[in-house]
Parts: structure tokens; C-alpha cells; sequence
């Protein structure tokens, strides 16, 4: 990770507060085809982004976390980013988040977090907490239609013994429920720290506050939990439809075979009466 430039650190540590504005704008990010020059930082990827000192911290998840950032300045960025993105959101999810300097310790309270000071690192994990929440908050919505779409038909399996729905549609649903998990491991991350605190270990502190301020641990095992509930109720029900069809492609064999029988003793008994 670069290491922050002098004037950017200069102009936000003369602020006493900060708005802190996150954005989920899509699935994912392109940040290799991002120019990097002149950037704070790689790791993850900070840009100034105005002439006041302004920062953008950008995460491939598709998130864009701004500090400080006025909102003509940020639209600008955002459209900016339009041609990276893949499969972007009609309406971005959202988070802010005060940030206060200035004050005897760090900490995080009521939504606002409290620092001695401002530097580049301290926002880059203060970014990285808030671009997490935003995932979760999202899958999270995600997962609990999915359980509103599949406890009608595990209800129908309880009372009638039968399910409606193909096994198409609930292999479909197992898929999403995978691509999510995928997407929280692989790409967002959310169980593990940010790199930035390989280079600065004296954050954990406020990595660990902003980490209990949005639940960010529980979060994420309470939705693998539901995650693993719907996919091991799709794979049950697709189970039960299967074997409903084979035992429907049974009873349509033996169809065939007394057809088969019907018709040979047919031929013989005319054989039998010529």
C-alpha cells in the first residue's frame, strides 16, 4: 500500500468533522482498468477527489466510500465510474457515517466515530467497515425474499405431501443462495480484517469498534445460516420433484409395456381365430 500523500492529510486533519458516505452501486467494480495515477493509495484503491481534499475509497464489490466529498463532486465521480461497472444497481444502497476529530480518544458511538486525528489509514478502515455493512445490508434483503418465496412451498411438503414448483426454479434458487456466498467470501470479504491493518496493527481498536457498531461478525454468520437453510430446503424440494417425475416416468413405462402386452395378444388371438 502507497503511502499517503502530505497535503491531502493536511487538509483533512484541519476539519473537525467529516461526512462519511458510502455507495453500493453494483456487482462489481473494475478497478484494474482504473488509471491509478496519482492515487493515495492501491490498498484499497483512494483517490483525492476534489480540490478541498475530498477522498474516494473504492472497493471491487462495487462499493464507493467518500469523505468529505461535496455532493456535485461526488455525482461527477460516480458518472465517471459508470463505464466499470458491471451489472450496476438502479437505486444504490447507502450508509453515512459522522466522523469527528479532535478528540482525547478513538472510538465509535451512536453512528459517529471519534478520532484524535484524521489520516489516510484511519479512513481507509473506516471505509472498509462501512462498504461491508452495505454488502450485508444488501444480501441480507436478498436472502430474506428468497425465504418469503420458499416457506409457502416447504409449507405445501408439511400439509399436502407434494410440491408444485419444478425443479428448475428451486435449483435456480440454490444457485442464487451460492452466488451470494461466493460474493460475500470471495469478493467482499466480510470475515476478514482490511489489509490496511497489516501496515497499521495500532487500528485494530477501531477497526474492532466499527466492527461491533454495525455487527459485522453476527451479520454475516446469521445470514450463512440462512444461506445454508435455503439451499438445503431447494435441494430437499427439488429432491421430492425428481422423484416425483421418476416415479410419473415409471407408471409411464408400465403404461407402455401393458400397451406393448395388450396389443401381442391382440395379433395372437386374430392369429388364433384365422
Amino acid at each position: 500500500m502507497t503511502a499517503p500523500t502530505g497535503s491531502a492529510g493536511l487538509r483533512l486533519n484541519i476539519r473537525p468533522d467529516l461526512k462519511a458516505r458510502a455507495l453500493l452501486l453494483a456487482d462489481r467494480l473494475d478497478l484494474k482498468s482504473f488509471k491509478i495515477a496519482g492515487s493515495l493509495a492501491t490498498t484499497p484503491l483512494t483517490l483525492e477527489v476534489d480540490a478541498e481534499g475530498g477522498v474516494a475509497v473504492l472497493f471491487r464489490y462495487g462499493v464507493v466510500v467518500f469523505f468529505g466529498v461535496p455532493a456535485l463532486d461526488e455525482v461527477r465521480f460516480v458518472d465517471s465510474l459508470r463505464p466499470l461497472l458491471t451489472n450496476p444497481y438502479e437505486t444504490p444502497e447507502t450508509e453515512e457515517l459522522e466522523v469527528h476529530c479532535g478528540t482525547s480518544s478513538i472510538g465509535v458511538q451512536s453512528g459517529a466515530v471519534s478520532l484524535d486525528e484524521i489520516s489516510l489509514e484511519k479512513l481507509q478502515v473506516i471505509a472498509d467497515a462501512l462498504s461491508k455493512n452495505l454488502v450485508l445490508s444488501l444480501y441480507e434483503k436478498q436472502v430474506a425474499g428468497e425465504f418469503d418465496k420458499i416457506e409457502p412451498l416447504a409449507q405445501e411438503l408439511a400439509l399436502r405431501g407434494r410440491v408444485s414448483a419444478d425443479s428448475r426454479k428451486l435449483l435456480s434458487k440454490i444457485g442464487s443462495m451460492l452466488l451470494i456466498e461466493h460474493r460475500m467470501v470471495g469478493r467482499a470479504e466480510i470475515g476478514d480484517k482490511p489489509e490496511t491493518l497489516w501496515y497499521f496493527p495500532q487500528l485494530e481498536g477501531l477497526y474492532a469498534g466499527l466492527e461491533d457498531e454495525f455487527e459485522l461478525k453476527e451479520r454475516q454468520a446469521a445470514l450463512e445460516r440462512k444461506l445454508g437453510l435455503i439451499s438445503d430446503t431447494a435441494q430437499t424440494l427439488a429432491d421430492v420433484w425428481d422423484n416425483k417425475q421418476l416415479h410419473k416416468l415409471e407408471w409411464y413405462v408400465i403404461g407402455l409395456i401393458l400397451f406393448e402386452v395388450v396389443i401381442t395378444l391382440f395379433e395372437l388371438g386374430n392369429k388364433y381365430l384365422r
